[in-house]
């Protein structure tokens, strides 16, 4: 039966059950309107709508956490979609369930966003992989300066993540592979890094299961 005309009899039949998930994308930045996001970063609305990080004089590295883009809700499962770019040698990383705003390396997870066009050797600190935890399935990078899509779903503790339309982290259960002086929050905040370097977003939404 197709799948239409089983809805149609399932809405029609008393008692039976249709399951769906109901919760829908909320845009978080739609090219204008940054009411919620917090950041303390250089981050410029663009012509285009796109939104540019322009490092300050003096910003380098990705201490600075307050200078993240952060997502003003918490989450504990979610689906998170965004496009992003970079020049050569980019750096960034989306980093979730971040139980303390004062350090989001220490008291998060990462998945790592990173200049790996042409790599062919890939681990935890490249592309699409969880830092310290698990490298990506595979290189799905393009050339720097192209914006890539990038969809991080987080659900009963596993991770996926679909980048450029290929999966370069299926399932990856972030309870069962521990560790050292890292757990996994119930819930916490998302947020973009701010690395000290150019870097462009843009269409980020996120959807709670």
């Amino acid at each position: 039966m197709k799948p239409v005309l089983l809805a149609l009899v399932a809405a029609l039949i008393p008692g039976t059950c249709v399951l769906a998930d109901h919760h829908e994308f909320k845009t978080i930045y739609d090219g204008k309107d940054l009411s919620n996001i917090k950041t303390e970063g250089n981050w410029k609305i663009q012509e285009d709508g796109s939104l540019y990080l322009d490092p300050r004089p003096g910003e380098r590295g990705w201490t600075r956490y307050g200078s993240y883009l952060w997502l003003k809700e918490d989450y504990k499962d979610f689906t998170v979609d965004f496009e992003y770019k970079h020049p050569k040698g980019g750096n960034s990383g989306l980093y979730f369930r971040i139980y303390d705003e004062s350090d989001a390396t220490a008291h998060g997870f990462e998945v790592q966003i990173l200049d790996c066009f042409g790599k062919k050797k890939l681990g935890p600190h490249d592309l699409g992989g969880v830092i310290q935890t698990a490298g990506p399935l595979v290189n799905a990078a393009k050339k720097p300066g192209e914006w890539n899509r990038m969809v991080v779903t987080l659900k009963d503790n596993k991770l996926t993540v679909v980048l450029n339309g290929k999966k370069v982290q299926d399932g990856l259960d972030l309870v069962a592979k521990k560790r050292p002086n890292k757990k996994l929050a119930e819930k916490g905040k998302i947020a973009i890094q701010d690395h000290g370097q150019p870097f462009w977003v843009r269409n980020i939404k996120v959807k709670a299961h």
